[in-house]
């Protein structure tokens, strides 16, 4: 039992860097590369220049439920870490990463649709963006089977528990 409680702190540890170094990522994507890409591209062709503000608007939005699933992440690490794996908690936290996951593709989607429709896109980049809605897809239904399967073992633990 002691040997699986500090492997838990471990990988409750590795979890939050792994977390801190996505959330690093994601800064640098969002605060650097896009603003850096949309520059070149407004260089290249001034006529975009109208295009860069409501893009680079856009993304920044979108990427707040990114950094909201991250903190989310974290408190599922903490719970990891205190030997809580299989908790109510982390059951709920999963739910909320699989709604704020379904609802960013959603917004992406409608947000690249909108664009387009105001001729502030091009069509191959709202197909391309259907592959980061699929995205959200994936982790929308991974992170709610997760969530029912963590309640499911939480409620398990809990009989367990009061058995003994």
């Amino acid at each position: 039992m002691e040997v699986d409680v500090m492997e838990q702190k471990s990988l409750s540890k590795w979890l939050k860097v792994i977390l801190i170094g996505v959330g690093l990522c994601g800064l640098v994507v969002y605060f650097f590369i896009f603003p850096s890409y949309g520059d070149s591209l407004v260089y290249s062709y001034p006529e975009f220049g109208d295009r860069y503000w409501p893009w680079l608007i856009f993304l920044w939005v979108s990427g707040i439920p990114c950094y909201a699933v991250l903190v989310l992440g974290w408190k599922i690490a903490s719970n990891i870490g205190k030997d809580k794996s299989f908790s109510d908690d982390n059951a709920k936290y999963l739910k909320w990463i699989s709604w704020l996951a379904a609802c960013d593709g959603i917004f992406f989607f409608v947000g690249n649709v909108v664009l387009l429709l105001a001729n502030m896109s091009h069509p191959g980049v709202a197909l391309f963006s259907l592959l980061v809605v699929f995205a959200g897809v994936a982790v929308a239904v991974a992170a709610a089977a997760l969530s029912h399967l963590v309640q499911k073992a939480a409620a398990l633990q809990e009989q367990s528990d009061l058995t003994i």
